[in-house]
């Protein structure tokens, strides 16, 4: 199971891989530290919504 998908597995200032909206079809991974979490649900299948801290925004698909 993907440790992405719970938001108690995601912290602001850890390392993370993210798929970014317009990488969702070839699920190219960007790794970046997260700035914000900004989904509120516990869980989400996809995985949780990040910001890193440059300002990009996508899913955790895995956690560093």
């Amino acid at each position: 199971m993907n440790k992405g998908n719970a938001r108690e597995n995601i912290k602001v200032g850890i390392s993370v891989g993210i798929v970014l909206k317009q990488d969702q079809r070839s699920g190219k991974i960007t790794r970046g530290i997260v700035k914000k979490i900004l989904t509120n649900a516990s869980f989400h299948p996809h995985g949780i919504k990040v910001e890193l801290e440059d300002g990009r925004v996508g899913r955790v698909k895995e956690i560093n």
